[in-house]
């Protein structure tokens, strides 16, 4: 989408056209055309997406584009690769095609920060203090219903409390040999095998009451959240 958006933007702007085209002229080429629309005019999807149609009415995003559309739109138009939105889309759609996928893609991984610096806070096993991830993995997700999330259990089991107790995060290179080939399982410290909590690739639920897919989950009583303070003399 950003290549695609200097392309059009510099020939419209040097007086010229471009020409946008894919097989059928309907999907592929109308979801470039409205993302630059969007990023261009500051529209959101669905006016940019209506403009586009009043001029040319054949055209049909499918629902995969138009999924991607409004995340281009909750990330103000920018394609950052950072932003918790676009990791947890990433992960949505290679959910959808395990365990077929051999092996998880690299690039899904965090660093495992046991092994690079940085300044922002840190996450440690309680029980050896081992680095297991920092602040800009966490995924975080909107606060459920408590309780009533729960209506299929007994009663009794309900608190009426909404809270998260748990970290759901992206994958962390040091999970990645729990992760093959299997959907679900425990995450235990690469360093003292402490439990530290649970993968779903199906999902899991949080206890606020709200569904998570796929689930990465670190119990906030097993880690310690650490900043570094600079200090000056």
């Amino acid at each position: 989408m950003d290549t695609s958006f200097r392309f059009i933007k510099e020939g419209v702007d040097g007086g010229r056209a471009a020409l946008v085209h894919c097989q059928a002229g309907r999907s592929r080429s109308a979801t470039i055309v409205t993302a630059y629309l969007m990023k261009r005019y500051k529209l959101g999807f669905t006016e940019a997406y209506h403009r586009l149609k009043s001029l040319k009415p054949d055209v049909q995003v499918n629902s995969g584009f138009e999924e991607q559309l409004c995340l281009y739109e909750a990330m103000q138009c920018e394609v950052d690769t950072s932003s918790p939105l676009y990791k947890q889309y990433r992960l949505t759609k290679i959910t959808e095609k395990y365990p077929e996928l051999q092996k998880v893609p690299r690039e899904v991984f965090a660093v495992d920060p046991a092994h690079s610096s940085s300044s922002e806070a840190s996450y440690r096993c309680r029980k050896c203090s081992r680095t297991l991830f920092r602040g800009s993995s966490i995924l975080s997700h909107l606060v459920g219903e408590g309780a009533s999330a729960f209506s299929h259990k007994k009663a009794s089991n309900l608190t009426g409390e909404v809270q998260c107790t748990s970290y759901f995060i992206e994958p962390v290179q040091w999970m990645e040999q729990a992760l093959l080939g299997v959907m679900d399982g425990q995450l235990l410290c690469p360093k003292c095998n402490c439990k530290l909590g649970s993968f779903s690739w199906c999902g899991d639920q949080c206890s606020c009451g709200r569904w998570v897919t796929p689930a990465f989950q670190l119990h906030h009583n097993r880690v310690d959240k650490i900043w570094q303070l600079n200090i000056m003399k």
